[in-house]
């Protein structure tokens, strides 16, 4: 099977984006209003990945090799002449090569990464359900875009997005491919912050 190659802008944060969650963005770079607008004007998406050294707001040294498309699903016109977009966690995809654009812009070839399979929660671990389900109303307007969904998958990238963890587990969970591996690996945080 051949694989598809996208090129599309990437965007390095201090996060990391988890399929079907959400991301709250302020964008006051011209470099990110312009790949906003064309993202809007052209309906697709741009690549979160995680900046594994350098800093937001300076020249990125690295990224992490796996993110998460973002779909811009609403903006508003903030105070201070930024802008506010919500996004939502589409497929993960790998970063097969990347470079910056004259106006700073990170771009970069990628490739879609299989969806995770849908899997029910295994009843041993029903449990964490019923903390995504009780922890989400606390979240506010965050989750307003999100498709509540019930299986493992859906359950442990929510779990994963909202625990205080290290950014550099959270990519780690992130490039999981299996989603009963993924609940697994977050049952014990999930465990000590409960008692």
């Amino acid at each position: 099977m051949n694989e598809v190659v996208r090129e599309l802008p990437l965007f390095p944060l201090n996060t990391v984006l988890f399929p079907g969650g959400p991301l709250p963005l302020r964008i006051f770079e011209p470099r990110y209003l312009d790949m906003v607008s064309r993202c809007l004007r052209e309906q697709s998406g741009f690549v979160v990945v995680l900046i594994t050294e350098g800093e937001e707001t300076a020249a990125i040294a690295s990224f992490a090799a796996i993110g998460t498309e973002a779909r811009i699903v609403d903006f508003d016109s903030l105070d201070g002449g930024l802008l506010g977009i919500s996004c939502i966690g589409g497929e993960r995809v790998r970063v097969l090569d990347a470079w910056r654009e004259t106006d700073g812009m990170n771009r970069g070839r990628v490739t879609a990464i299989a969806a995770d399979p849908v899997l029910p929660v295994p009843a041993g671990q029903a449990w964490l359900s019923e903390v995504v389900r009780r922890v989400l109303p606390e979240a506010g307007d965050a989750y307003r875009h999100v498709e509540m969904r019930d299986d493992a998958a859906w359950i442990g990238n929510r779990l994963a997005e909202m625990l205080p963890l290290p950014l550099a587990e959270k990519q780690a969970l992130l490039e999981l491919t299996d989603p009963l591996e993924r609940l697994s690996a977050i049952e014990p945080t999930v465990s000590r912050a409960e008692s």
